[in-house]
């Protein structure tokens, strides 16, 4: 709706109008309308928005994923971009800077004052993807010996605006140890006089610096948790990571794991929709080249078996190689597509924490189930078809079909649930065995057990 509009004053030029409608607006708002833009009228947008309001261009920037965020810093001077950066949370500030050139970062940084730059220095020596680096240093704590009335009063006193989201009284002892947790509701609902160590849940969830945000993000799903406290290797608390920072991992993982299932490369689909031609292009040689070396593969696997079958021929004097080459799709497909269900199912599995190490074979096992079900009934299907579809087909052949394509089904499954999981023990992300790599693998096996089969049975 507002998309024309902005259009239309930008084309006029009318910076006064533009500058009030932008200023109504939140920041994700205007962050979703500049899809809609051009390069030229998106560069419009944020300097008027840094020079009519600063404080609404760093929202503004914190909105945006940071390679686009980046792009618009970048005809910036160092000094105006320490300002900005300046402007965001900690841990906003540590998701962009990584994504400016190495020198600039630097520069900003030592531009930046010891107060806001201190901060986020210390975010970005903690390891990527990790608690340490999406955590907010920020966070209110008291010690246990302070009075549920203090701690009020505290809370009341306290500068909320350089805190994160109060949702919880995180509570230490007088090492700064994490010892216990208060909800807010507890604490207005406790005796003024009583000590938080006396009302606090010492049963807390929390993790370490180093704990991947996968798992920070299964743990808040899995508790209902409105935030976690990240606690470093002495158990000192040191940040605080909440739900909104969550959300936004479940959104990351979730774009990583698709662009690994579709073999496009790495990172978020706003990289690789601005990526050069070049580099996507790059990025998809790889999975592609697998894909190609398979279907070489396949082709040789056809060769050798058809200097076997093609002296084979059926009552009518067809080459008997030309008859199976006909089945080759389907037998191909409902084997891809049996183990493309079985590996989705696994990675999906293993990715919400639903399947962990202790259920690899179960899950092998239960997927082999199904998939042997399945295979028999389409096996039997197309065995049947294709003898009433075609009275050419012998009845030795339509038994071949049908084996052909249960072992295929079984095979995939079975491929398709046991790679992800081996994938993951090996530290890779099991995203990629939904990948082009996998479904190639499934392809030529399938193709392979089909002749294999055929030679066996028809071959003689």
């Amino acid at each position: 709706v507002l998309v024309d509009p902005l259009r239309r004053l930008l084309r006029r030029g009318a910076t006064g109008n533009t500058a009030n409608m932008l200023r109504k607006l939140h920041a994700a708002d205007v962050a979703r309308l500049l899809d809609f833009l051009s390069d030229d009228q998106k560069d419009t947008v944020f300097t008027l928005m840094l020079d009519k309001a600063p404080g609404r261009a760093a929202d503004l920037i914190c909105e945006l994923d940071a390679p686009v965020a980046v792009r618009f810093l970048a005809d910036l001077s160092d000094a105006q971009v320490a300002s900005v950066i300046a402007e965001l949370d900690p841990d906003d500030a540590a998701e962009i800077i990584p994504a400016m050139p190495e020198e600039q970062a630097e520069r900003v940084l030592d531009l930046m004052k010891d107060s806001a730059s201190e901060p986020v220095e210390g975010l970005l020596s903690y390891e990527e993807e990790t608690a340490g680096r999406i955590m907010s240093p920020e966070v209110f704590a008291l010690e246990e010996h302070v009075s549920a009335a203090n701690a009020i009063a505290a809370l009341r006193t306290s500068r909320s605006e350089d805190l994160e989201m109060v949702f919880y009284l995180y509570i230490v002892d007088d090492r700064g140890h994490l010892v216990g947790v208060c909800s807010l509701r507890e604490l207005l609902l406790a005796d003024p006089a009583v000590k938080l160590g006396e009302i606090m849940n010492t049963r807390l969830t929390s993790v370490n610096t180093g704990t991947d945000q996968e798992e920070v993000a299964r743990l808040v799903a899995r508790y209902d948790l409105l935030a976690l406290p990240v606690a470093d290797d002495e158990n000192k608390l040191v940040g605080i990571i909440t739900v909104d920072d969550v959300i936004d991992i479940i959104r990351e993982e979730e774009t990583e794991d698709m662009l690994l299932m579709a073999g496009v490369g790495e990172g978020d689909e706003e990289e690789v929709l601005r990526a050069p031609i070049w580099r996507n292009a790059l990025q998809r040689f790889p999975w592609l080249l697998a894909a190609f070396v398979g279907g070489i593969i396949a082709w040789q696997i056809y060769e050798r078996f058809a200097v076997k079958l093609d002296t084979n021929s059926d009552d009518s004097g067809v080459s008997l190689i030309i008859i199976l080459a006909g089945f080759i799709p389907i037998i191909a497909g409902m084997g891809g597509n049996s183990g493309t269900q079985s590996a989705t199912i696994v990675v999906r599995g293993l990715a919400t924490g639903r399947i962990h190490g202790g259920h690899d074979f179960r899950v092998v096992a239960r997927e082999l189930g199904v998939a042997t079900i399945m295979g028999i009934t389409f096996g039997g299907l197309l065995a049947v078809v294709a003898r009433m579809g075609s009275y050419e087909i012998p009845p030795l052949m339509s038994a071949v079909l049908g084996l052909a394509i249960a072992a295929s089904m079984t095979m995939a499954a079975v491929v398709g649930a046991a790679v992800p999981m081996l994938i993951r023990r090996i530290g890779f992300d099991p995203a990629i065995a939904t990948g082009p790599v996998i479904t190639t693998a499934i392809d030529v096996v399938g193709v392979a057990t089909y002749f294999l089969i055929a030679t066996m049975l028809l071959a003689g």
